[in-house]
């Protein structure tokens, strides 16, 4: 529990963080304390926040969190110094006054519990008073004073035991000083670098790893992409990785400048005395022994968890763009799963993306059977009046996709479109527990064809079903802390699902389990509801559901839309607590809410402030009458497709100077992969995405995004294709 004081502490420190005032910060943490979620009070508790928006909560509850723990270990801490009878006034300050968990270890470090040291022991055998005797005159020979602690009774054989423990009695006290750690590591943050050396031998097994056999780079200014790429390269035994603290020290010079640091910090003037011989070499062993081996783990630490956060960025922002793609909607759709021995897998899916057909076909080789394959699909695409062919974008799919092409010609008779899309991810959909639950009795190689279907008409819908980690729009995703990366995921999937809005009547359990408010049992109750019910008519049924209470209803009821329902207001996203102020509308302008709707011309005259009241300020009557005007307009993007050029299918057909269309699969720090329709993403590097510099690649594309590119290295062996988005770049052949 934490004490006012404390939460004030926190609230202020985000709200300055944050740029906003701390009255908003205080009534979005109640609002977090009691239950609402991230998009519930995005949406409809902007006068409560002063109209935080979903970004600004994501990072308000991520700094609540690590505050609220940093305030716990601070008690832990204070308690434990305190038993020990060693807590002063200035420590107490100190530790109160940290603001970062290193900070606050580093404050403890001389308090922790430890094993015996060596320093411990030379103190339990006497030698503390000359270590303190060496420092208060160094014009004494330490040699001399050791001469007085030479004591069999406590193993101290000779001076040079003593000068020893009165080594380590130093080294330990230096090592463990807050402020000259905290020197020390911005000195080493500033300036120092991280070094990657190839370990002998392994020059084969590690090329791949060949960019960092011999590499440096600054610790402060290294990419995400190529921090995680040398600690994997360490972790699989290829590298060693080092921390010099020295990179710009001249070859003549001794010692490290970290030991100069200590001296300073100690008001160490060197004068040639007899005692700043022993004093430089323990400076020198606290520096090598004791404080470089703890600063390289804690400065690769926060090199890794900068690289984390940066490549858990990418895959958020990818995610969000692949998850907010355009649908093509309601239409009838055959999904095609490419396969060349194992055929082609077949499914055809209706408007609201319930399975009406399957098949296999096998029109490559061995079999070859291509015009008995046409004639089964064009058969099946005439009996359910498909109007969307879905070709999944593994092996086979250009052939697949000229087989699709051939039909568009030969049934001219109806109105079809082919659109190749991603399959990533659609194998794992099809072994899951939700494919099993929907479809226990199809062949798992069908139920991709499913995915792949219905992820044309709603790639939101059907993506939300698969683990996040397996659509493959990630850097080094393998490589970074799995919770934080699973914690950020869940954030991008649950605020793009509640962005949207959810059919109450057609939405799987696993789309409703990512609706605001939510559980996945709730979820269930849901759909158990729908399947022994009936659709339902209005959202106030929602309130009969098993376990989905008041608090539930209120987080979730605004973002769940039905569509011909009792209500029309239901089918938008004014939030049923909201409907009166709809009902004052109506009355103030003696209308029906038929008539209402979608009337730009008498929407556009109303004055929002004459419908507030106590509950219900301007933002909100703002948002209810643009609602109005577009009921459940959906933010996403209009519905494009690329167009692959013909006879370009396989990296062999590629020429450098071509230029194709393709689309974007990935983003990355370093650039885009853009699939140009030859099975194999080419990369356009971020320094040939702009004619000016940019130092983002995602702002100029993003996931999805259809692009025109030129092809300016082919390198076939090693499945490399260079491309630029600088179509009037010069072409150099390799």
């Amino acid at each position: 529990m934490h004490t006012g004081q404390q939460m004030t502490d926190i609230l202020k420190i985000i709200a300055d963080e944050l740029a906003v005032q701390p009255t908003q910060v205080i009534s979005a943490v109640k609002l977090l304390d009691e239950g609402a979620t991230v998009p519930f009070i995005a949406r409809y508790r902007k006068e409560v926040t002063g109209g935080l928006d979903d970004t600004q909560l994501r990072n308000l509850e991520s700094r609540l969190g690590y505050l609220r723990e940093l305030t716990e270990r601070r008690q832990v801490i204070l308690k434990n110094i305190e038993e020990q009878g060693k807590l002063t006034p200035e420590l107490a300050k100190s530790i109160e006054q940290a603001q970062s968990k290193t900070d606050l270890e580093e404050l403890y470090l001389p308090y922790k519990p430890k094993r015996r040291t060596k320093g411990q022991i030379a103190i339990e055998a006497g030698l503390e008073p000359l270590a303190d005797a060496i420092m208060a005159d160094l014009a004494q020979d330490p040699e001399q004073l050791a001469q007085a602690y030479i004591s069999a009774d406590n193993g101290i054989e000779d001076t040079k035991a003593a000068l020893e423990g009165a080594r380590y009695i130093l080294m330990e006290r230096f090592a463990v000083e807050a402020p000259l750690l905290k020197r020390i590591r911005q000195h080493l943050t500033d300036n120092a670098t991280i070094e990657a050396k190839l370990i002998d031998g392994k020059e084969k097994e590690a090329a791949k790893f060949s960019d960092y056999f011999e590499f440096s780079e600054s610790i402060k200014t290294i990419p995400s992409h190529r921090a995680l790429a040398i600690f994997r390269g360490r972790n699989e035994g290829f590298l060693t990785l080092a921390l010099n603290a020295d990179p710009e020290k001249d070859d003549n010079q001794t010692g490290s400048i970290v030991e100069g640091m200590i001296a300073d910090y100690l008001n160490i003037e060197w004068q040639g005395r007899a005692g700043e011989a022993f004093l430089k070499q323990v400076i020198s062993w606290t520096w090598k022994v004791k404080v470089l081996t703890h600063m390289e783990t804690e400065l690769f630490a926060d090199v890794r968890e900068r690289a984390e956060a940066g490549a858990i960025s990418v895959f958020a922002s990818n995610l969000k763009d692949l998850l907010m793609a355009a649908p093509a909607g309601a239409k009838v759709t055959m999904g095609l799963d490419p396969g060349i021995r194992t055929g082609v897998k077949v499914a055809i899916v209706d408007q609201t993306g319930k399975l009406l057909d399957t098949a296999t076909v096998f029109p490559h080789p061995p079999q070859n059977a291509w015009d008995k394959s046409k004639r089964t699909l064009i058969n099946l695409i005439k009996k359910h009046q498909v109007e969307l062919i879905s070709i999944g974008n593994g092996t086979a799919s250009r052939e697949t996709d000229k087989l699709a092409a051939e039909i568009l010609k030969e049934a001219a008779d109806v109105k079809l479109n082919k659109i190749m899309v991603s399959e990533a991810g659609a194998s794992v959909y099809s072994a899951s527990e939700t494919a099993a639950n929907e479809f226990p009795d199809l062949d798992v190689s069908l139920r991709g064809a499913v995915s792949i279907a219905r992820r044309l008409q709603d790639p939101l819908a059907e993506l939300v079903k698969i683990e996040p980690k397996s659509i493959g729009v990630g850097q080094y995703q393998h490589d970074v802390n799995q919770s934080s990366l699973s914690k950020s995921l869940d954030s991008v999937i649950e605020d793009c699902v509640n962005a949207v809005g959810v059919d109450l009547n057609t939405a799987s359990v696993p789309l409703l389990s990512k609706v605001s408010g939510l559980t996945k049992t709730m979820a269930q109750n849901v759909v158990e509801f729908r399947n022994e019910n009936g659709g339902f008519t209005n959202r106030n049924q929602l309130k009969k559901v098993a376990r989905l209470g008041p608090k539930a209803f209120e987080q979730c009821a605004g973002f769940l839309k039905i569509v011909g329902g009792d209500n029309p207001l239901d089918a938008s996203a004014v939030h049923p607590e909201a409907y009166p102020v709809v009902e004052k509308i109506v009355a103030a302008n003696d209308e029906v809410v038929t008539n209402l709707i979608a009337n730009s011309d008498k929407l556009r005259k109303l004055k929002a402030a004459d419908y507030t009241d106590d509950k219900f300020g301007l933002p909100t009557v703002q948002d209810i009458i643009k609602e109005l005007e577009k009921p459940g307009r959906d933010p996403r993007p209009e519905f494009k497709t690329a167009t692959f050029k013909e006879g370009v299918e396989t990296i062999a057909d590629l020429k450098e100077g071509m230029k194709l269309e393709g689309v974007v699969t990935n983003v990355t720090n370093f650039g885009a992969f853009v699939d140009i329709g030859v099975h194999q993403d080419g990369l356009v590097h971020i320094s040939a995405m702009s004619e000016t510099f940019i130092d983002d690649p995602r702002k100029v594309v993003k996931a999805g995004d259809i692009v025109k590119v030129k092809v300016i290295e082919v390198d076939a062996p090693r499945k490399r294709i260079g491309l630029t988005m600088r179509l009037n770049d010069e072409v150099h052949a390799a």
